[in-house]
């Protein structure tokens, strides 16, 4: 059993986002009083196809990029929290008696893991968390995450190969929710008993979740990400892809970019999350209505994408900005730090791991 699946606990960590389009790199910590501060950060590129769909499929040249990050931030921390895509993970919630022991309870899930799991146990890292009583019962709440050592093994070749340490390997989704806390300065009543939609859009994929009193509620993603409108500009300009990401980010394209190309991807970019949005009210009788919208991903930083989003969704709708109350250390480049936060939710979710408890 693989207890950093879930577990973890370190002062000495990093927080390691792999997508399909970059690396990127945080390093937090927090002082006695709770004060938390960003000691390091650092975002890479990754060249087009060394990742697809969040699966590496060249561990030695993510191994570089991830290397390259690392220098960038000047850390020497070499511990680090990773996290899986949600799709490659199985995540049950299951009921054990709740006067068992930990070992108990691994015990008992290996004995039924055929009920929970569609593959052999030796090929999978399984871990589990205890999570509530079930009312009106002696059983417990259990959430079980099982992902296929292959898909890890992966993840963790690449990290090693530029110099680091795999500590915790998390969930996507969990790291987001974990993050969201740092968002609620932003959010409508703190997030307390309101639906908030977290939209990160990613290069290549957007997953959309639902968030109740700062608990998930609902999470979907789409093939739809910032790579679309970057080939565009790739095409109708003849630019590199490096070129053209920069250009987008920080200006200086042609009329007809702003006039064409950027509305057409903000249009489909609001008409995705209207249709997730659609998705979740009718896969749940609990919620008609959401109370606001946040924009996450490295698109998120799109000059006025969020007015645009509000206008076309009628929702109010902010750039998600967590780390906005951290301190900041001058090695982490506060002002492109400013510039690029919304993208380092997930990155911010597993950094957050240095503060767990530590388990053994």
């Amino acid at each position: 059993m693989l207890k950093s699946l879930l577990g973890g606990g370190s002062q000495n960590l990093v927080g390691l986002d792999i997508s399909s389009s970059s690396v990127k790199l945080l390093e937090l910590s927090r002082s006695k009083s709770g004060q938390v501060k960003v000691e390091a950060y650092a975002t890479e590129s990754l060249p087009s196809g060394a990742v697809t769909d969040k699966q590496i499929n060249d561990p030695k040249v993510a191994g570089e990029v991830i290397g390259r990050a690392l220098a960038k931030s000047g850390t020497s921390t070499r511990q680090a929290a990773i996290a899986m895509a949600g799709a490659a993970v199985i995540t049950k919630i299951i009921q054990l008696p709740g006067g068992l022991a930990e070992h108990e309870m691994e015990e008992q899930i290996k004995a039924e893991f055929d009920q929970y799991v569609p593959y052999k146990l030796e090929e999978v890292n399984l871990d589990f968390q205890v999570l509530d009583p079930v009312a009106g019962s002696d059983q417990v709440n259990v959430m079980l995450a099982a992902c296929r050592k292959e898909q890890i093994e992966q993840r963790c070749a690449a990290i090693e190969m530029a110099g680091l340490k795999p500590k915790v390997v998390d969930i996507e989704t969990t790291a987001l929710e974990n993050a969201c806390e740092f968002l609620r300065h932003q959010m409508v009543d703190r997030g307390e008993k309101k639906t908030v939609v977290i939209v990160d859009v990613g290069g290549s994929n957007t997953c959309v979740t639902v968030l109740h009193d700062l608990k998930t509620v609902f999470t979907r993603e789409q093939p739809f990400g910032g790579r679309m409108l970057v080939e565009d500009v790739m095409r109708r300009y003849g630019l590199p892809q490096e070129e053209a990401q920069r250009s987008i980010k920080q200006g200086g394209l042609p009329e007809d970019y702003s006039t064409e190309l950027l509305p057409h991807f903000v249009a489909d970019l609001a008409q995705q999350i209207d249709r997730n949005l659609q998705f979740f009210f009718s896969a749940s009788a609990q919620f008609s209505s959401v109370d606001q919208i946040l924009l996450a991903g490295g698109c998120a930083h799109i000059p006025d994408l969020e007015q645009i989003v509000q206008d076309k969704i009628k929702l109010p709708t902010t750039v998600a900005r967590p780390l906005a109350n951290m301190n900041i250390a001058n090695r982490a480049k506060p002002k492109q730090l400013a510039a690029e936060e919304a993208s380092l939710l997930v990155a911010c979710g597993l950094a957050l791991r240095a503060f767990d408890p530590v388990r053994d």
